[in-house]
């Protein structure tokens, strides 16, 4: 079993930066693909950026290339999603997932655990 808890989410005006981050407890991280993905009102989850076993290999959603930014730190059990940028269109809860995988994934039917969300507003 993983476990993991999201934080780094609130309220921002358009145009501002917020860090989420995942921290993750359990079987051993380095061991997990890692990925964020995102869900709106009245929306599918959405793939939002995804990160391999040694953050050596990333994707990003075209959503988010070039302001958003996935890293993680095996030594601490953490994943972060720097976001730059914000749109309003931004605006959703953030989910952090794991799986069981050295490689990148990008569906989230690959992705066997789930933190509980993060959300994050961004205002226009």
């Amino acid at each position: 079993q993983v476990q993991l808890v999201e934080s780094g989410g609130g309220l921002v005006q358009a145009g501002g930066s917020l860090r989420l981050s995942c921290a993750a407890s359990g079987r051993t991280f380095s061991n997990y693909a890692m990925g964020w993905f995102r869900q709106a009102p009245g929306k599918e989850r959405e793939f939002v950026a995804t990160i391999n076993w040694n953050g050596g290999i990333t994707a990003y959603a075209d959503s988010g290339k070039g302001r958003f930014t996935i890293s993680r730190d095996n030594a601490k059990n953490t994943v972060s999603l720097q976001m730059n940028s914000l749109k309003p269109e931004d605006t959703a809860v953030y989910y952090c997932a794991a799986a069981g995988s050295s490689t990148i994934l990008y569906n989230a039917y690959d992705y066997g655990y789930w933190g509980q969300g993060t959300q994050v507003t961004v205002s226009s």
